[in-house]
């Protein structure tokens, strides 16, 4: 390896580790209220496993606030995933590493792979790419196949920086106030057809923006 290639990672690695270290500091700050956690565990203590499903844009706050729970996660292997990577990794997520351009079924099976393991699933169900706020198949295809709840949350923060992405990302500045909302568990009949299938996805679409914009409102109301 060329001593440029060298000095590259290691400036990259403390990049990240630096960045790991503001984050972890900031998220500590937030005033996080959430809702309806008893859906969670319901399903914990019924010795269930669970998908959690929330947008790709407002992840920060759904990772944060399940650190404590047995939870896998797929990240690209690109420069953002590694970022993401350098992070869950330090709140306790089991991370699995895919390629950028991953297909559905791989990802599928990796995922059911983790859920045989034991773990639960997070998924951001309009990522990597977008469109922003359109679920894909996964979570409830994952939900269905392997017989768990499917639980969606939505959060909303007082104050955040919003970066120039598709996904028009969000971190939640320092001391803000932040409201996260959990549904209840979505069960997914395993004799559902494809058609049914197909309405679920539509209907927890909706259900996600619907818990999205209730986030919203309640932390712009609140003093």
């Amino acid at each position: 390896m060329r001593l440029k290639e060298i000095k590259k990672r290691v400036l990259s690695l403390l990049g990240l580790t630096v960045l790991n270290f503001i984050v972890n500091l900031v998220t500590k700050t937030y005033r996080i209220k959430i809702f309806n956690e008893t859906a969670i565990l319901k399903v914990l203590n019924n010795n269930e496993q669970f998908i959690s499903a929330f947008w790709h844009g407002r992840m920060l706050i759904p990772w944060y606030v399940q650190r404590k729970y047995k939870i896998a996660a797929l990240v690209s292997r690109s420069k953002d995933g590694d970022i993401l990577t350098k992070l869950l990794n330090n709140w306790n997520y089991n991370v699995v590493r895919g390629s950028s351009h991953i297909g559905g079924k791989e990802a599928l099976k990796i995922m059911e792979d983790k859920i045989d393991e034991g773990f639960s699933f997070a998924i951001t169900p309009d990522g990597p790419t977008g469109p922003q706020f359109k679920m894909k198949p996964g979570a409830v295809v994952l939900a269905h196949r392997k017989s768990i709840p499917l639980v969606l949350i939505g959060t909303a923060s007082k104050k955040h920086y919003v970066f120039n992405s598709w996904d028009k990302f969000q971190v939640p500045k320092a001391f803000s106030k932040v409201t996260v909302i959990y549904s209840d568990p979505i069960y997914v009949n395993e004799k559902s057809t494809r058609e049914e299938i197909s309405k679920l996805i539509q209907d927890c679409e909706l259900e996600l923006n619907k818990l999205q914009e209730e986030a919203e409102q309640i932390v712009n109301t609140n003093n």
